[in-house]
């Protein structure tokens, strides 16, 4: 495949054991959305960011606090083995790149690429299907949209797949002018 997926460092190496794993025990759904929460309730909960990430934590804190949450909502076991193992290795921190690396996993096995886009203001619904549909004919795969709002792009977009990027922001068009001019006296 010629887009393989990126995956970072250690964390990486996690996220492709507990993929391994996943696709074994046929929980790859299951464990997903156990990952999607768990990456909502990071993005939403600063006391469990700290937890995660604070060296101060303990590995007997952390395995305590991520129990009680992950069997509050239901966690599959595999996720339960998954976390506590982090936990259990001192590697907790690593959480967060693990989840996003075994979003691109399961991506990747759904024939899927992942895209960033950052563009000036958020994209409405028909400019984000108009994307999709034409980042689908470049790449010959669906495309799964990781939007984020850029205020000093000014305008246009700031597209990533993979390696490869394109910018057709207006900041980067106007940084070419200034350099183009730059050149003549």
């Amino acid at each position: 495949m010629a887009e393989e997926a990126h995956l970072s460092g250690i964390a990486g190496r996690y996220a492709l054991a507990v993929f391994e794993l996943a696709v074994e025990t046929k929980s790859v759904e299951t464990v997903g959305r156990d990952f999607a929460a768990l990456k909502q309730m990071l993005a939403e909960s600063a006391d469990l960011t700290r937890l995660v990430r604070a060296p101060v934590f303990g590995r007997e804190e952390q395995a305590k606090g991520m129990r009680v949450l992950l069997e509050e909502m239901g966690a599959a076991p595999l996720t339960l083995r998954f976390v506590l193992l982090l936990c259990s290795k001192r590697r907790l921190f690593l959480l967060p790149d693990a989840l996003r690396d075994f979003e691109t996993l399961v991506a990747q096995q759904h024939g899927e690429v992942e895209a960033d886009v950052a563009s000036a203001r958020p994209l409405s619904a028909a400019q984000t299907d108009e994307l999709k549909r034409v980042l689908k004919g470049k790449l010959g795969r669906e495309p799964r949209l990781n939007a984020r709002v850029d205020p000093s792009l000014l305008g246009g977009l700031v597209v990533k797949v993979g390696s490869r990027m394109v910018d057709s922001s207006l900041k980067a068009k106007l940084n070419g002018v200034r350099t183009a001019m730059r050149g003549r006296h």
